[in-house]
């Protein structure tokens, strides 16, 4: 239960966070996302997820990428039970606590580009939960990135800080 009720509460406090931040910098403008980096399944950091969910999470840090406008981007692979492989290409605005998905990888080996990318809170859809614990692993420390290099965040996710 006590987890349960710090998951919500750091939800809120992103909620809260990105509104703060829509307010203080509405001259923002986002920086135009290069094409899907390739990425390999070799390379993969695993992404700690809540027991309930079933598939497997992992990011290329090859893939990775600071944006000079506050945003990280990457792929994250998903492998289901029987070996199934998909993959997104995504970026994360600390600043706001949002994520966007650029692009979908399809088991035929083909980037797909989603129409029209919207930012949507990391806690505001479900199939995200795989950004918002990217987001608490290393990415994201409050409304920044938690490192000032990529390096920092890869160190990060291999070697997460344990809470006593």
């Amino acid at each position: 239960m006590k987890l349960d009720k710090l998951f919500w509460l750091g939800l809120t406090l992103v909620a809260l966070n990105a509104s703060a931040q829509i307010v203080t910098d509405p001259d923002w403008k986002e920086t135009e996302a290069p094409p899907p980096p390739a990425f390999n399944r070799s390379r993969l950091i695993p992404i700690e997820m809540p027991p309930y969910v079933s598939l497997k999470f992992g990011v290329d840090p090859a893939t990775m990428t600071i944006t000079r406008d506050g945003i990280v981007r990457y792929v994250v692979v998903a492998v289901n039970a029987t070996g199934s492989v998909t993959a997104m290409y995504e970026g994360i605005r600390c600043a706001t606590g949002d994520v966007k998905t650029y692009a979908r990888y399809a088991a035929n080996g083909q980037w797909s580009s989603v129409k029209d990318p919207q930012w949507q809170g990391l806690g505001d859809n479900l199939p995200s939960r795989h950004a918002m614990a990217l987001a608490r692993q290393g990415v994201c420390e409050g409304r920044s990135a938690a490192a000032s290099s990529v390096a920092e965040i890869v160190n990060a996710l291999k070697y997460p800080k344990r809470e006593p």
